[in-house]
């Protein structure tokens, strides 16, 4: 009897600490869960849709067209603030699609674990699954505005004289969307588990992430902007973590000048430090979730 006892495997349960940190190998376990849910959010996302998956194009297209009208008014033709050699169009919408991908998935991971309160009050499972769903489920909106976008450089390249020397920088793209969604669970990490705590912050998302969007290069370049500052400038930009990823989309796609490296290295500093005080945060928090969603 002792020696069968012996050769079972115990698994000894011990509650977290508040200063315990997310475990990656128990996410992977669960990673069938994390595919479900993103599947399930695809499916409500455009099931009953008159336009289906073109609500991922809509966006950023009447977007671009809202603005390429408005600045075409203010400024006239050969005034919008576009890259050099680059129609206006096509720079805002190769800028709106990280966007898009940044926005949609803070806007719901941020209130992925309120969302989801049946869920988690219920069963057990890491509770970083619900932020990590919606980056999955915006992923798939973003590929479909991402191939629009390739169509859209084809109909130029066909139909008229302009030419974008893109080729060898598309093996940096990966990188860059890697870059968009990591800049985006920094932000929803925090936003989420405050949003746990405090419901404010469920109202104040929606604001923030408009104010980003004007801060943020996306209907504009960069340059147009610090052009009129000291080069330190860049650095106090690149603070802002999609300035990094939308002036390195429009490099890797449209071929423009190389982003200043002072932005893309705050950008790029900046989006890690934010990721990992947000998973330190979470996971301190995540014993509480049950208690306060």
């Amino acid at each position: 009897m002792s020696a069968h006892l012996e050769a079972e495997q115990v698994t000894r349960i011990r509650p977290a600490t508040r200063w315990s940190v997310i475990d990656p190998a128990e996410v992977w376990r669960y990673r069938e869960l994390l595919w479900m849910l993103a599947l399930r959010d695809i499916k409500v996302r455009y099931k009953q849709t008159a336009f289906g998956v073109a609500w991922a194009i809509l966006p950023p297209l009447m977007t671009m067209v809202v603005f390429n009208v408005l600045f075409g008014l203010l400024m006239g033709s050969e005034g919008r603030p576009t890259l050099p050699g680059v129609p206006y169009a096509i720079s805002t919408f190769c800028a709106l699609v990280p966007w898009q991908l940044f926005a949609n998935t803070l806007s719901e991971s941020g209130r992925s674990l309120v969302l989801n309160r049946a869920l988690i009050t219920k069963v057990y499972f890491p509770r970083i699954i619900a932020p990590l769903t919606p980056v999955l489920s915006s992923l798939f909106s973003f590929l479909i505005a991402l191939a629009f976008l390739f169509m859209l450089i084809t109909g130029y390249h066909l139909f008229t004289d302009y030419t974008f020397s893109i080729r060898w920088r598309l093996v940096v793209l990966p990188l860059l969307t890697l870059f968009a969604v990591l800049a985006a669970l920094s932000l929803s990490l925090w936003f989420s588990a405050l949003n746990a705590i405090y419901r404010d912050v469920q109202y104040a998302l929606p604001f923030l992430i408009q104010i980003l969007l004007f801060v943020t290069p996306v209907i504009y370049p960069a340059e147009s902007v610090l052009r009129h500052f000291p080069d330190w400038a860049s650095l106090l930009y690149g603070l802002n973590p999609m300035a990094g990823v939308v002036e390195g989309f429009r490099w890797c796609l449209l071929g423009s000048v190389a982003p200043d490296p002072m932005l893309m290295s705050a950008s790029l500093v900046i989006t890690l430090g934010l990721l990992l005080s947000g998973v330190f945060y979470f996971g301190r928090m995540e014993s509480e979730f049950v208690d306060v969603v």
